[in-house]
């Protein structure tokens, strides 16, 4: 039976203190080939200002900085953002901060919010929470890049209801420009309304 509440974050500092790299980010083949197809959903846009929710430790953010002029990552684990901010070192257009998105949000607006991975650790009320942050900071013509495992979860959510569920939480006009599934994650790349 899965949970009805959003993971808490010492559950990915747990995780990240046992193991610098507990999803194997840095060496699975798998995670590489699914963050090729993250980048190539991008389609060679270069955003103004992007936010990424829940970093790790910094290997798609790493990515993800070649398509932003500025990019701020959060995480809700200490150890996490350390070696994120390591990975990143040097890159200016970067700023990291430990945050519990969707409770704790940066200001200004967005061109791109990449959520990949981390919908599924919310609770409904979460979710209904993220879609009031995402409607207040999506700039019109931002992109909503989310990534998620299809598998079964003991988690508060399967991948495919958190996607459908914070497509339902989103009050702003937007359009599904992509949409992708494999044997193992979806891909779903939402426009709003210019």
């Amino acid at each position: 039976m899965r949970p009805d509440q959003s993971l808490p974050p010492d559950y990915f500092e747990g995780m990240f203190k046992a193991d610098p790299d507990p999803w194997r980010f840095e060496t699975s083949a798998y995670e590489q080939a699914k963050y090729d197809r993250t980048i190539a959903a991008l389609a060679g846009r270069r955003y103004d200002r992007a936010l990424e929710v829940g970093c790790a430790n910094g290997v798609l953010t790493r990515r993800v900085a070649d398509h932003a002029g500025d990019l701020v990552a959060l995480d809700v684990s200490d150890s996490a953002l350390a070696r994120a901010r390591a990975r990143c070192a040097g890159l200016e257009t970067v700023s990291f901060s430990r945050a519990s998105f969707p409770a704790e949000a940066p200001a200004g607006a967005f061109d791109l919010i990449l959520l990949s991975e981390v919908v599924y650790y919310w609770s409904d009320a979460d979710i209904v929470l993220a879609g009031q942050r995402i409607d207040a900071a999506l700039a019109p013509g931002g992109d909503v890049l989310l990534v998620h495992w299809i598998g079964e979860t003991d988690y508060p959510q399967t991948g495919d209801e958190a996607v459908a569920k914070l497509a339902d939480a989103i009050s702003a006009p937007f359009q599904a420009a992509r949409s992708e599934r494999t044997d193992r994650y979806r891909l779903d790349l939402w426009r709003r309304a210019p």
